[in-house]
């Protein structure tokens, strides 16, 4: 009997260890012994694919030009496009101009043939958040943050490999943190000097005349390729740009 009883207990004491033994794994599994619960995991792993990619930037906005003596930036917004950035491509290449296309995320992912085109003529990408929320400097810093990163993955995803390299805030709506997370990501806050009012403007003669009367503001020259009809952008492009070069400009990128 004893020795009986003697396997019994030790049969008894293995099966115990084993449910102890389970019940451990379920517990930290799920988070009740300190480790990582699912959701926290998946925050974790957010993170993670968020990280920084490429060395940090200068977080201060920038609309100077990398190009030395009298140079100008051009900056596209709000695309891409399918019918409007192909021809703003066109306008740029028959003028040998390089622009910098800040881009919503969505349009990005949703037009991926878009924004390879653009890359591979020789552009540069921007992020211009996902939602294009011109509120964003009174949001807090976790939709800033989504709004922001979202949107450079949507665009990098999208242009298979190309960097985005500036983040312009939507109507100027930046804030200290907004500048900083987007500088900690390779992306130089990017503001514009020169406003060509070519979404609100009724007349190619409009967008030209506020063009020319604000040149001399600074480097950084604000167009659009996205939110509506952009015809009269195109067409006042195709007459700025050899007008810019008549008084001595050439077309360089922000610096970063």
């Amino acid at each position: 009997m004893a020795r009986r009883f003697g396997i019994e207990g030790g049969i008894i004491g293995v099966v115990a260890a084993a449910v102890v033994s389970l019940g451990i794994v379920g517990a930290v599994a799920s988070g009740q012994l300190g480790g990582p619960s699912k959701a926290e995991a998946d925050t974790l792993g957010r993170q993670a694919a968020r990280a920084p990619k490429i060395a940090p930037v200068d977080p201060s906005i920038v609309h100077a030009s990398d190009r030395p003596g009298r140079s100008l930036n051009i900056t596209i917004d709000d695309g891409p496009d399918p019918v409007w950035t192909p021809k703003v491509l066109e306008v740029l290449k028959k003028h040998d101009v390089k622009a910098v296309f800040c881009m919503i995320g969505p349009q990005a992912r949703a037009h991926p043939d878009l924004v390879k085109q653009v890359v591979a003529a020789g552009h540069k990408l921007c992020d211009h958040t996902v939602s294009h929320n011109t509120g964003m400097d009174h949001q807090p810093e976790s939709y800033q943050s989504q709004q922001i990163l979202d949107a450079q993955k949507m665009i990098e995803d999208a242009a298979g490999g190309a960097k985005v390299e500036y983040y312009r805030a939507p109507g100027g709506a930046f804030t200290p943190y907004s500048r900083k997370l987007a500088a900690a990501h390779g992306m130089r806050p990017l503001g514009w000097n020169v406003d060509s009012k070519d979404f609100e403007s009724g007349s190619v003669e409009a967008i030209e005349a506020t063009v020319r009367g604000e040149i001399g503001n600074g480097p950084t020259v604000l167009f659009h390729d996205g939110g509506g009809n952009r015809a009269l952008t195109v067409a006042s492009l195709d007459r700025l740009l050899p007008w810019m070069k008549q008084q001595g400009y050439g077309f360089g990128f922000p610096k970063r």
